[in-house]
């Protein structure tokens, strides 16, 4: 009897229109997010920070991204891993080329670069539907990926086409350890993940899920669809940009095309399938799958004495990657976002069975 609506007595519009209307809900949030930015730093060593913590904090904030554009207004997407690697190669020049602006500030112009280039390639959107916006979405993978091994300027003249990342100075602080690289993470991905919350629960938000539902019903009720699918490719653009330039700063130190390939775009995309199409948990939740998925099996392979050989051991992460994905669409299409909340409908019920 723990977990009710009932008791929760609203008062005013506000409460009623909480992103979190049930108090245990908010109290699990907020501890998390108290254990994850107090805790987490002191206790953690640092390989779970630097590489487990911070590709699963930043790799979630990409799938936020796509989920945004393919989960909330149904167009498919293939081009994420390009629009990370505008905004990493945006905000290593503003870095570098503007020291006076502060690290933040340039991520975020870096989003808004990566934005841009989204709303660009959003135009086709507007003329095509379903497979046809995937296709769009896949040229922009590699013209991309072209325009960035081909233009020297964009990689400051280094011959190698690889850009080494300077350390992060703030308020004279350094951000060159560890748990202070998970640290900036944390807070970027906290923020951002809020105001994605938000966003799908606004009038925008609604608007996009009209245009996933059923574009034509969506535009004759009074939807602006063409305004609602370009936000959708802006927003997913900033989303990724500002990943791709956390992906190159914090945890790569680098900014080399290599990291965003059209294996990354597939990557963020078997996210949000497992975590959930449509749901800000659910990319929290398939980020924490794909991350830790190699890290499961490889510690499952040395209970077998080093019997499996590492070509084997690749192999074997890939066939149980492709079968767990084949049974989420078959069993829980939603994926495990879904399986969250019909955990949290039977604790509303308990211990009633209906």
């Amino acid at each position: 009897m723990f977990y009710r609506d009932a008791g929760e007595l609203k008062t005013s519009y506000a409460q009623e229109q909480a992103i979190f209307p049930v108090a245990l809900d908010r109290r699990v949030v907020i501890g998390v997010a108290a254990v994850g930015a107090l805790v987490v730093p002191l206790v953690a060593g640092p390989y779970w920070l630097g590489s487990i913590l911070l590709p699963f904090l930043i790799l979630s904030l990409a799938a936020i991204g796509l989920n945004i554009l393919t989960g909330y207004a149904g167009q498919l997407s293939l081009g994420s891993g390009a629009f990370m690697a505008v905004g990493a190669y945006a905000a290593v020049n503003l870095v570098i080329r503007l020291p006076m602006v502060p690290f933040p500030v340039s991520f975020v112009l870096a989003g808004l670069v990566a934005g841009a280039v989204g709303l660009a390639f959003g135009l086709l959107s507007l003329r095509i539907r379903g497979f046809y916006v995937a296709v769009a979405t896949l040229a922009a993978q590699f013209f991309i990926e072209w325009i960035c091994t081909h233009i020297p300027w964009l990689v400051l003249n280094t011959p190698s086409g690889v850009v080494s990342t300077p350390t992060l100075f703030l308020f004279g602080f350094a951000f060159s350890s560890v748990p202070s690289r998970y640290l900036v993470a944390f807070v970027a991905v906290v923020v951002l993940a809020l105001l994605a919350k938000n966003l799908v629960r606004s009038s925008a938000g609604r608007a996009l899920m009209a245009v996933r539902d059923h574009e034509t019903a969506a535009e004759l009720t009074g939807v602006d669809t063409a305004r609602a699918k370009l936000t959708a490719f802006a927003v997913s653009g900033f989303y990724c940009g500002v990943a791709g330039a956390l992906w190159s700063f914090l945890y790569l130190g680098t900014v080399e095309i290599e990291a965003f390939s059209l294996h990354r775009s597939f990557q963020i995309l078997f996210m949000i399938i497992i975590g959930g199409l449509g749901s800000i948990l659910g990319s929290f939740l398939g980020a924490a799958f794909i991350v830790l998925l190699p890290v499961a099996i490889a510690n499952a392979a040395v209970l077998f004495g080093g019997a499996l050989k590492p070509d084997v051991l690749a192999n074997l992460e890939l066939m149980i990657f492709g079968a767990l994905i084949v049974s989420f669409l078959i069993i829980e299409p939603s994926g495990l976002a879904r399986l969250v909340v019909k955990a949290k409908e039977r604790l509303r019920r308990w211990p009633l069975a209906y």
